[in-house]
């Protein structure tokens, strides 16, 4: 643009590299001034992917303490900057980078927790569709119903876990006071947004293979196979209501 000073390609690419990196230097090329503004706007970057990723994860933040959430946040903002440019987009691997978190050694479920709190927000902003009624599986001639294969909703999710994340996790999204936490067993979750709201749920033994297996593309008979392999006391006609009512599919072929 005439009359305005444009910062030279590499220039750009040392600011870009350093903005979050606050060990890094400003750009050499840069008046002291023009320094001091650089490392106001670095540090205005940080805050406000911290803040992201607070939103996103509000039940880990009320688990971990405000300080304890901030600081890990910043750890992963400097390692992991934004590849979308809607801050709601941000954070997918925060708990996959919480799983490794030195100083979260001793909560081993808090990153399942917080794989559900992603899975909630993904199923918040996926596209409507109207849920496949239990008419529409009745109408099925009864011989063909183990070919029958499942379209699922835009907003079903299915989160595993070998800790009791989905009590954790509902304990802590709630506004009340948080009591003690009994529950020691594996909690699978199936999260789904059939109609406005979202909506968090337990699955019984096999129902996190079964609805897996489905969502994957396989057809209802083989889903309850490798189900009844995972989980023998499995329930098909519970499982197959159960995911109906919570809109977890879409159609069927």
């Amino acid at each position: 643009m005439p009359g305005v000073d444009q910062p030279a390609p590499s220039c750009a690419a040392a600011l870009a590299r350093g903005l979050l990196d606050p060990e890094r230097a400003p750009p050499a090329a840069l008046r002291l001034e023009d320094a001091h503004r650089y490392d106001v706007y670095r540090n205005n970057i940080t805050v406000s992917l911290i803040d992201a990723l607070a939103t996103i994860y509000p039940a880990v933040q009320r688990i971990t303490g405000e300080s304890f959430f901030r600081a890990m946040a910043r750890s992963y903002a400097r390692r992991s900057p934004p590849t979308s440019p809607l801050l709601f987009d941000y954070g997918r691997a925060f708990a996959d980078f919480i799983a490794t978190y030195e100083h979260a050694r001793d909560m081993p479920w808090l990153a399942d927790v917080a794989r559900i709190e992603r899975a909630w927000l993904d199923a918040y902003h996926a596209a409507d569709a109207p849920p496949l009624t239990p008419e529409a599986l009745a109408a099925v001639p009864h011989g063909a119903l183990g070919d029958v294969v499942l379209t699922p909703h835009p907003a079903t999710r299915v989160v595993r876990s070998p800790f009791p994340a989905l009590t954790i996790f509902a304990a802590n999204r709630a506004d009340a006071p948080v009591g003690a936490i009994t529950a020691t067993e594996p909690e699978d979750a199936l999260i789904t947004r059939p109609l406005l709201e979202v909506t968090v749920g337990p699955l019984p033994p096999g129902g996190a293979t079964f609805l897996s297996s489905l969502a994957a593309g396989e057809p209802l008979g083989r889903a309850a196979g490798l189900a009844f392999a995972d989980a023998p006391a499995f329930d098909l006609a519970a499982n197959l209501a159960g995911a109906l009512a919570a809109g977890a599919f879409t159609a069927l072929r």
